[in-house]
């Protein structure tokens, strides 16, 4: 048989290090490294997606997605994220990791630079490869948060977006209202756009959530119904972003998906416009465990910033085989290295999973490393 032959675009890409560590995962480990919630899908939601089918809305939606939910999401702009923007300045897509590929497929050709936290989520690194684009990591700064500072060092004539991830995977830091408006003065000065993806907004223990879209329109935030309301497999993210952004992203949307799945889109409109005490629910339940960890992880000297937002945690560990050596006894966590160059010598946790886990996986950490 011949040798076949693949795109170097793609075969530059490595497999996910969060999916080689779940592979050689045994049945009862303690997996943490899952970054989605642990909870079931709120009821009411689930009875909006019910009745959407009841109702056979089955069929293609345009390509932007549902009006209500675009009008939905809107309101949630202005009211929780104090920027405006019109329904046609929303595009909702299957999940937030879509919207992100379109974000980049539409402003980056070959050889351009996007700017990255590293240590970041993986995707930006694969996403931006896929996109023909250079990846210029940004090192973090003491409080793992990214800082004008670092950024404006790096900007060239070739970089064409910044990536922010406020709260941060892997990391868990909230980015400070005076570093966010401080990196969009740095972005609408030199031309380049912000992505900012904010899918973890409503889980912050301490400080805030500041969107960069309140300080300047060259921004594309995108979000999702994943985390926030327990709806990872529904496949349900958005962007807004001013309209000729939007233009450019629904070009490759129609082509590559067509519409987010209809029932989910009703489902997630739900979920905006519902009660949101499961939210509360949940930030209060996360905030427990978070505090579980820190308490655990002191106790046998691993140093740790503080998490202050979403669910992860990235305690420092030297030790390069620490997380085979976990593996091998029962806890699944990730290597910092599969989140940039600067993740080297951390590990990722995810403490989305029972208190009674976390504190087993406290005692095997403090036996095996």
């Amino acid at each position: 048989m011949s040798e076949m032959m693949f795109s170097q675009r793609v075969k530059s890409i490595d497999i996910s290090g969060i999916r080689k560590m779940f592979e050689g995962a045994g049945p009862n480990s303690v997996n943490l490294g899952l970054g989605q919630p642990d909870f079931d899908t709120p009821q009411h939601i689930k009875d909006a997606a019910i009745e959407a089918i009841k109702k056979g809305l089955t069929g293609y939606t345009m390509n932007l997605g549902f009006p209500e939910l675009r009008s939905a999401l809107c309101h949630k702009f202005e009211s929780e994220n104090h920027f405006t923007v019109s329904p046609d300045e929303v595009i909702v897509t299957s999940g937030a990791s879509e919207a992100l590929h379109l974000a980049l497929q539409a402003l980056v050709d070959k050889g351009d630079e996007v700017l990255i936290p590293d240590p970041g989520f993986l995707s930006y690194f694969a996403l931006t490869k896929m996109a023909g684009g250079k990846v210029v990591g940004v090192p973090l700064g003491e409080k793992l948060t990214m800082t004008p500072e670092a950024v404006n060092e790096l900007i060239t004539p070739k970089t064409r977006a910044l990536i922010i991830n406020s709260p941060s995977n892997p990391t868990g830091t909230v980015q400070t209202r005076k570093e966010i408006k401080g990196l969009a003065e740095i972005a609408q000065d030199n031309n380049i756009t912000i992505i900012s993806d904010e899918v973890y907004e409503h889980f912050i223990y301490e400080g805030e959530h500041v969107s960069p879209a309140q300080f300047t329109d060259n921004v594309i935030t995108i979000n999702a119904a994943s985390k926030t309301y327990a709806m990872t497999g529904w496949r349900i993210g958005y962007a807004a972003a001013r309209k000729e952004y939007v233009e450019q992203m629904l070009k490759v949307h129609q082509y590559i998906q067509a519409c987010a799945n209809s029932i989910a889109q009703k489902a997630a409109q739900e979920a905006i416009e519902g009660p949101q005490d499961c939210v509360t629910v949940m930030r209060e339940s996360f905030m427990k465990r978070r505090d579980i960890i820190m308490e655990g992880l002191g106790s046998i000297g691993i140093k740790c910033v503080k998490p202050e937002g979403a669910f992860y945690a990235f305690p420092e560990v030297e030790d390069e085989d620490a997380p085979q050596k976990l593996l091998k006894n029962g806890v699944i966590v990730v290597p910092g290295s599969a989140f940039g160059e600067n993740g080297k010598g951390h590990i990722r946790i995810s403490y989305a999973t029972s208190e009674e886990n976390l504190r087993r996986a406290i005692g095997i950490m403090e036996r095996v490393l």
